[in-house]
């Protein structure tokens, strides 16, 4: 077409140059993506290196003559996934098997066979809820000191709680502990009512305990 104009082509050396410098500032673009988000996978080492307890108080107009019970988890499962470079893009979850809770104390064997029963039939349900779970994520570092915004899940309630966490993290192992207290009520579950009229029975408040060895993913 008459007076069409028509761009002159580059030569190829400046085309190659080109080419090249964009080439090497997208690679080292995904490198330092990369390198800022490399991540360390731990996981939480069998009882009885790691416990996971829950203390029960006591409440009631004989309240006084009733137990405090120690409640510890058999069988658990958990993953702690740390960003050393970046700690709040860290996350942890942790799932216990509600059937394998057992009631330590009091001593009383016959005791401990009647309050387990009543707590994962009665209280837990574990039938229709086997897993207790909790996760978190949106970590804070200040020294050996971890802060964390939790989410706790029991009998199918989820509840947002946070976490202050003592933790030492090494190359290989990871141990941490934490305790954090809660209310049943909260999580719609009654608490356990034993003796004549339900006049003793477990405090709405429990505390949970948790000491925690995991060892690096390989």
């Amino acid at each position: 077409m008459v007076g069409a104009q028509h761009a002159a082509p580059l030569p190829s050396s400046l085309g190659t140059v080109c080419c090249g410098g964009m080439l090497s500032i997208l690679l080292s673009f995904c490198i330092l993506q990369a390198g800022g988000r490399d991540s360390v996978v731990y996981d939480l080492v069998p009882a009885p290196l790691t416990r996971f307890e829950v203390l029960t108080g006591k409440a009631g107009l004989l309240g006084f003559a009733g137990h405090t019970h120690a409640i510890r988890a058999r069988s658990f499962s958990g993953r702690i996934v740390w960003y050393p470079d970046e700690p709040p893009a860290s996350h942890v979850t942790i799932s216990v098997a509600t059937e394998s809770l057992e009631v330590l104390t009091p001593p009383d064997t016959a005791e401990i066979r009647k309050v387990t029963a009543a707590m994962r039939d009665d209280v837990l349900d574990v039938a229709h809820y086997p897993e207790i779970t909790l996760t978190a994520r949106g970590v804070e570092r200040a020294g050996d000191t971890l802060r964390l915004q939790a989410s706790l899940t029991i009998k199918g309630q989820t509840r947002e709680l946070p976490l202050t966490v003592r933790a030492v993290i090494g190359s290989d192992t990871l141990r941490a502990s934490t305790t954090f207290v809660i209310k049943q009520a909260d999580f719609g579950i009654r608490p356990y009512r034993g003796g004549p009229g339900g006049t003793v029975r477990v405090a709405d408040r429990v505390t949970f305990t948790i000491e925690a060895v995991a060892v690096r993913r390989r």
